[in-house]
């Protein structure tokens, strides 16, 4: 899962829109220089974790490593802020690398939305009403209905984020399942949902879509008033983030299972 960083001199700096990164941003580039993305081994995101998200999808083309220092709010994904020793930092840090989750999604108008998701896919009721679901998995349905507020399939990097809040498990880095949980099932009442191998191909068929519509949302992208949604982990896609030694992904994944 980790693999030794190549010597990093050429640095890309990046941050959201809050003045702490704003500023941030300034001193940084100043001390170590700013290449621009395209000529960067490396970009440094500023920011929370929305702004990884953020960052990794624009990263997708070209793969570039993305080391994050936090200058938000929560920061699960973001190393602890320093200006001192960035590239110290850098070179010694632990990669973590990730796959996406492809999605398809196919509206009311038969129109097919495609969207990749890094945390998870996420069904939503649109409305007061619940929604209805059926859940295939490789072909097979596993699920004739399952009457809820939603559904949502996440990546192991996604597990700690929505997934937890709708009590999913926690999944290891490095573990090769995804999170399959429902959000706030009425029927059936105790299922807390499966986890999948990470080569499933999961499939929700939206049952009485005109009464109880539904949206499907990969990280950010929202599809309204969905009918199919598709989804599979999209090994051709690669992503890196970089940790500072001792505070890889894995480890931060593994200590928020026995966080209180």
């Amino acid at each position: 899962m980790y693999q030794p960083q190549p010597f990093v001199t050429r640095l890309a700096f990046k941050c959201s829109d809050r003045p702490e990164a704003q500023e941030a941003r300034e001193r940084l580039a100043a001390r170590y220089g700013d290449v621009g993305p395209e000529n960067a081994q490396v970009i440094v995101a500023l920011g929370g974790d929305g702004f990884m998200l953020e960052s990794l999808h624009e990263a997708i083309a070209s793969q570039t490593p993305i080391y994050g220092m936090n200058r938000g709010s929560v920061g699960f994904l973001m190393n602890e802020y320093s200006e001192d020793g960035l590239l110290e930092r850098i070179n010694a840090a632990e990669r973590a690398v990730i796959h996406p989750l492809a999605m398809v999604a196919i509206d009311a108008r038969r129109t097919q939305h495609r969207a990749l998701a890094i945390n998870e896919v996420s069904l939503l009721r649109q409305t007061r009403q619940t929604a209805k679901l059926r859940i295939s998995i490789d072909g097979k349905v596993r699920m004739g209905e399952l009457v809820c507020d939603g559904a949502l399939l996440a990546t192991p990097a996604g597990s700690t984020a929505y997934n937890l809040s709708a009590h999913g498990p926690i999944i290891p880095i490095d573990g090769r399942v995804l999170a399959l949980t429902p959000i706030s099932a009425f029927r059936p009442r105790r299922w807390r949902g499966a986890l999948l191998p990470q080569s499933a191909r999961v499939t929700f068929e939206i049952l009485e879509a005109d009464k109880r519509p539904v949206s499907a949302v990969a990280d950010n992208f929202e599809v309204r008033d969905a009918m199919e949604v598709h989804i599979s982990e999209d090994r051709g896609t690669s992503l890196a983030m970089l940790f500072d030694a001792g505070r890889s992904l894995e480890e931060r994944v593994l200590a928020e299972q026995f966080s209180a």
